[in-house]
């Protein structure tokens, strides 16, 4: 390959790297802004438990002290063992107005198990509007009243949240959370400015139970990866629209140890895959700083030190926006950057290949 050729591609690597850089710090979602609440029918909560997550307390009885006035918190076990049923026994006794329920239920529907955590639940649900949200996800007492406004639109059929990182795991636990904060939400506001709205993100779905219904309930998803995704896809399918909140939860990053978050940020990657291969085959470019490195050791002329500058400067910015908006985020994180992109580069190669998760 000559150089002229040579310098075309660096041109290109450091121009797509630094255009996305730029548009990640400059996007903005658009989000369902909440002007009347009303109405607000009852509302039940699904929570599928797996052990005693970090926080798991904390982020239940946040739940429990909900300013909403009728609403129903369905937590969902598989094993008679697990940690989860003590925490949950605790704050009935805590909160004995709360309409808390424990449903332990060993049955297996599916090779989901957590979609098979759900259909154990599904019988018990009292409510016409449901808010599904993982278990390490934390909110704010006006969340059940800002996540369900929108539904009370007739048009919109489900409605999802971003989530900020709270790193509790030291350097780990921290670079963890840039995944979140610096990679996975940036890339969601890109998306969503120019006009996707198909999102459904674990960390909250809120939906009618009629449209539930409608797709063939939980049993819909029962052998499906990225089960939140497809029910979102899924209800909106049925001609319904998906619509992003302006609400944005926090999400416990405990990891402390390097290989856990290999592995669950390779199998993130991977599912991005399947749900998108032409877009995922493209995302390279969202690892700016060894993107840019790479593109000048092909391309040394001004113009490539000058996108490259641009590149650089948009990183930082995104990295200052991502500390603005999660006071959980240390100063000290800006010396991070280029171990976070470098290793989400190699993930993202990595992911390119292997059929598993």
């Amino acid at each position: 390959m000559n150089a002229i050729m040579l310098n075309i591609i660096g041109l290109a690597l450091i121009a797509s790297a630094s255009s996305y850089a730029v548009l990640a710090w400059l996007a903005r979602a658009r989000t369902w802004q909440v002007t009347n609440p009303l109405p607000r029918p009852g509302v039940t909560v699904l929570k599928p438990l797996c052990g005693a997550d970090l926080r798991l307390e904390e982020n239940l009885a946040a739940l429990c002290m909900q300013d909403y006035p009728a609403f129903q918190i369905l937590c969902g076990v598989r094993d008679n063992q697990d940690p989860a049923i003590a925490i949950v026994e605790r704050l009935r006794q805590r909160y004995p107005a709360c309409d808390l329920q424990l449903i332990a239920d060993p049955r297996v529907h599916g090779s989901n198990l957590k979609v098979s955590n759900l259909m154990n639940l599904e019988a018990h649900i009292r409510h016409d509007w449901l808010v599904l949200a993982d278990s390490d996800i934390a909110v704010e007492r006006d969340y059940l009243t800002r996540v369900t406004a929108p539904l009370a639109d007739e048009r919109v059929g489900t409605v999802t949240c971003l989530y900020r990182g709270r790193p509790r795991g030291g350097v780990v636990s921290l670079l963890a959370t840039l995944f979140i904060d610096t990679w996975f939400g940036p890339s969601v506001r890109v998306a969503s400015a120019f006009g996707a709205d198909g999102f459904g993100f674990g960390s909250t779905i809120a939906l009618r139970r009629i449209s539930l219904v409608a797709i063939g309930g939980f049993t819909a998803l029962r052998n499906r990866l990225a089960d939140d995704y497809w029910l979102a896809a899924l209800v909106q399918q049925t001609g319904l629209k998906g619509v992003l909140s302006e609400v944005v939860v926090t999400t416990e990053v405990s990891e402390s140890e390097m290989r856990g978050v290999w592995q669950r940020e390779v199998r993130w990657m991977r599912t991005i895959r399947s749900l998108n291969r032409p877009g995922f085959s493209l995302s390279f470019v969202t690892c700016t700083v060894p993107v840019l490195v790479i593109g000048l050791s092909l391309s040394t002329g001004r113009e490539a030190l000058a996108l490259a500058v641009i590149g650089l400067v948009a990183r930082l910015a995104l990295h200052a926006r991502a500390l603005r908006a999660n006071p959980n985020l240390p100063l000290a994180s800006i010396w991070l950057i280029p171990v976070r992109d470098c290793l989400l580069l190699l993930e993202w190669f990595v992911a390119l290949g292997g059929s598993s998760v």
